[in-house]
């Protein structure tokens, strides 16, 4: 008991609440389960329901659905949403779907399919869903479907006064707005002023007078990740979206924006590693294999390369068997190397610092740096392989294959997401294999290759 009462006077999610929460799911205790979650937060409820099992997940929410809430169900991660949904009462799903925003509301339904977007759709009141299915239309990755359709407009000639004595009678306001967004009589939008500068100026200032520098119009079409981009370039807090005609349409605000970088850096995270971008640690061993299993293939294919040239070599092996033993000492090497380089590559497309303009200066930082990096290795690697061996020839092959591995992986690294940029293809997608498999065979080639003319 004494356990419980810590338990209890503790906020947020940790090991003993949640083995606590899966003993009184075990043993159908409601009111224990309600008093261990009811602390918790939406985002802490969602971490929980991803940790458990899903059988106990399916009996948590058969036994307590009446504190899964909107707020609860746009934290949750895709990979299990629909389970979710599937196990709730359809009556708690829509009162659910009723406190979001229209975007939360897109974010959840277009990952479901069309009979479950049906029935959710249904049960939300008709101008809720004249906005969600106005937003579905868009393409999926736009503006127009990460944008919410609450916005809080005024014409341009108002005052200070009139627009705080509109948005204290307004009955419904959006849950959380930054800006009053200035349009004019053919609601283009013309700028916009922040809640801060409106209750800090006099009633009688216009509002067109203190309008922020910051405005920025995005269109419905443009790519999410562009949106992304533009959010933390320019430091924006929302910005109005605008259709082919540039009316305004609806608004995206700074935390949907910087769930799509979120999403972005996560996806490229997981496409270097080779695991697929939907990888969820929700997902049971097949689903896990099946996204993993083609990149492993892909692997086995380029690494029979460096097969080949190692077979190429094999009189060269058997003459000084010391080579077999030192091999993947360079190829490891340059391995490592050339992920370094890759990573900061990759993470630069992705955030644009690596363009066209700096592209050349990038490229040959890198050369100098594998250069250096290549040299130190090499008086290393050199010295211990004359210690350990007694022969000064070896520890030179060793050396200069060092160093050649080592400008081959850093210029690969960031030669390699370049070209794919260049060719309109995700940088991240692949290229942590082209990478390896460059400084396997390069490794291997150089280090035999040099053998082969020094000591053979």
């Amino acid at each position: 008991m004494p356990q419980d009462l810590t338990i209890l006077d503790e906020d947020g999610l940790d090991v003993r609440r949640v083995a606590a929460i899966v003993d009184a799911v075990d043993a159908g205790d409601v009111a224990r389960i309600a008093t261990l979650m009811e602390p918790l937060h939406a985002a802490d409820i969602a971490d929980l329901l991803e940790q458990i099992g899903g059988a106990d997940r399916r009996a948590l929410l058969a036994l307590w659905s009446v504190g899964i809430d909107g707020e609860v169900l746009s934290e949750i991660d895709d990979a299990i949403r629909e389970e979710v949904i599937e196990a709730l009462p359809a009556s708690v799903v829509r009162d659910a779907m009723r406190e979001l925003d229209s975007d939360d509301i897109v974010d959840i339904l277009e990952d479901l399919d069309g009979p479950k977007q049906g029935v959710i759709l249904d049960g939300l009141d008709v101008a809720d869903r004249v906005a969600v299915e106005a937003a579905l239309a868009f393409t999926e990755g736009s503006a127009g479907r990460l944008m919410q359709r609450e916005v809080v407009v005024a014409p341009s000639h108002w005052t200070v006064g009139e627009a705080i004595d509109y948005l204290r009678a307004a009955e419904s306001l959006p849950d959380q707005f930054y800006h009053v967004i200035l349009v004019d009589p053919r609601i283009k939008p013309v700028g916009y002023v922040t809640l801060g500068r409106i209750l800090s100026s006099a009633r009688g200032v216009r509002l067109d007078a203190i309008v922020e520098d910051s405005f920025r119009v995005i269109d419905a079409v443009e790519p999410e990740a562009d949106v992304a981009y533009q959010f933390n370039q320019y430091h924006l807090i929302s910005a109005p979206v605008v259709d082919a005609a540039g009316r305004l349409v609806g608004v995206i605000t700074i935390d949907d924006a910087m769930n799509v970088l979120d999403e972005e850096h996560e996806e490229d995270m997981l496409r270097l590693a080779g695991v697929g971008d939907d990888s969820s640690l929700s997902d049971g061993p097949f689903e896990t294999a099946r996204l993993r299993l083609p990149w492993l293939v892909v692997n086995l294919f380029t690494a029979s390369l460096s097969a080949l040239v190692i077979t190429a070599f094999e009189g060269t092996i058997l003459t000084l068997v010391a080579l077999a033993a030192l091999m993947p000492i360079v190829a490891s090497t340059g391995g490592i190397a050339g992920t370094q380089s890759l990573a900061v590559a990759v993470r630069a497309l992705a955030t644009r610092s690596l363009t066209s303009a700096n592209a050349r200066r990038v490229v040959l930082r890198e050369l100098g740096a594998g250069l250096l990096n290549g040299i130190g290795l090499a008086v290393i690697l050199g010295v211990a392989g004359f210690v350990v061996f007694g022969d000064w020839k070896l520890g030179a092959v060793l050396g200069m294959a060092m160093i050649v591995n080592q400008v081959v992986a850093a210029l690969g690294g960031v030669l390699v997401p370049l070209t794919m940029s260049r060719v309109g293809l995700d940088p991240a997608l692949a290229s942590g294999t082209f990478v390896t498999t460059l400084t396997d065979v390069m490794g291997f080639f150089a280090f035999l290759g040099l053998a082969t003319l020094v000591l053979i």
